[in-house]
């Protein structure tokens, strides 16, 4: 597939901590994405090289909207607590401290999921465990604009 890369900057922000766990209010008994990984790995993603978890990436004030994304799977039953829902997924990069890492969007389409929206300023991002990496830290995401759109 083509590339044509962006970089757009973003400041991490705390997420709704169910991706990861961490939710006290989760219905989940764990990490929805490590629930996911071989449901995902048997359509033909392996996520296991990323952290169980989402970074949640504000980009305010722009706005992403996804276009042809590499993956798109429909109707993934993952969970029996609520109908199928439908994922599409674009590689990019996270640039942290100098350092670049390889990365995946992660968008979980909003038409089939329950709860636990983000708005369209906030990148969900699966990445490998970043050192250091905290609340409030400004990174740099390079992503393909063949496949996410971002609007002013």
């Amino acid at each position: 597939m083509q590339s044509q890369w962006i970089t757009i900057d973003g400041i991490i922000k705390q997420g709704h901590q169910v991706a990861s766990g961490m939710a006290e209010n989760s219905p989940y008994p764990g990490s929805t994405i490590e629930m996911q990984t071989p449901f995902f790995q048997k359509l033909g993603l392996d996520l296991t090289p990323f952290f169980p978890a989402t970074l949640n990436v504000s980009i305010s004030p722009y706005t992403f909207t996804v276009k042809q994304p590499e993956y798109t799977f429909q109707k993934v039953e993952w969970t029996s607590k609520h109908p199928p829902e439908d994922f599409s997924f674009s590689r990019c990069r996270v640039v942290y401290n100098n350092i670049r890492y390889d990365t995946l969007i992660y968008y979980p389409h909003p038409e089939t999921k329950k709860t636990h929206f983000q708005d369209n300023s906030t990148v969900e991002i699966l990445a490998p465990l970043i050192p250091n990496l905290s609340y409030g830290d400004r990174i740099q995401i390079e992503l393909n604009s063949l496949e996410i759109e971002i609007s002013p």
